[in-house]
């Protein structure tokens, strides 16, 4: 099965389409499948809900594509950074469903493993549990939360080989991977793609069961919140 493809418009071809639910990978602007962002802005495809952890910024990850309005739904746990985020949500333009970050990742994780719901108690007694059913366990109270399935995921690696086997550089690796796992059709874009075989078995993260669609490019290196002081005299 033939998983490499050239660039990122061809990767997404035939599996990309109005309406869809898409799972992103990446952790704040670390490890966000840009290209694959690009091209979902350049395709013009609509009424998109997102499952990310963040929503980008202004002129950067999903922040592109709230920019065009391509965005219906944003499901993450993170959203600052991003003033057209929070204008179109105060205007009523743009759904939030707000997740604990560990709810999110591990809803990922359920839809993933083909889990449609669990228990936790993160978010009980708070606005995050209105509407959900609760139940008791050992007399404490948990909510159940659903599995995401989405209908694409996109994610970014580090390496990986033409079978798809990923792996992720440190903070990337936090969201890519169960986003990975929860979509119908899983997209990756890569900084190397590297022979088959010559990736250490035990250091995959991502078995390539699970990605049906490779992209080799160059990345931008983003630093998200830059903090500096000023330099002491000698």
């Amino acid at each position: 099965m033939k998983k490499v493809y050239a660039n990122a418009t061809d990767a997404l071809d035939g599996v990309l389409s109005d309406g869809m639910l898409i799972a992103a990978g990446g952790f704040g602007l670390c490890g966000i499948p840009e290209l694959l962002l690009e091209a979902i802005k350049e395709s013009g495809a609509k009424d998109l809900t997102f499952a990310s952890n963040n929503a980008g910024v202004d002129d950067f990850g999903i922040g592109i594509l709230l920019q065009t309005k391509q965005v219906k739904k944003m499901i993450s746990s993170y959203v600052g950074e991003n003033a057209e985020f929070m204008r179109q949500y105060l205007a009523g333009e743009l759904e939030l469903e707000f997740n604990p970050q560990g709810t999110l990742a591990e809803r990922m994780r359920a839809g993933g493993a083909g889990i449609p719901g669990f228990y936790t108690k993160t978010g009980v007694g708070t606005v995050i549990a209105e509407g959900k059913e609760h139940k008791d366990f050992n007399g404490e109270t948990y909510i159940m939360e659903e599995g995401i399935f989405a209908d694409l995921a996109i994610v970014k690696a580090w390496k990986a080989d033409d079978t798809g086997n990923l792996i992720f550089r440190k903070t990337a690796r936090n969201f890519n991977v169960p986003a990975a796992t929860c979509g119908k059709v899983c997209v990756a874009e890569v900084e190397e793609i590297v022979p088959r075989g010559s990736l250490d078995p035990d250091a995959i993260h991502l078995p390539g069961i699970y990605v049906h669609r490779i992209i080799q490019g160059s990345h931008e290196k983003r630093i998200e919140q830059r903090t500096t002081r000023k330099k002491e005299d000698a």
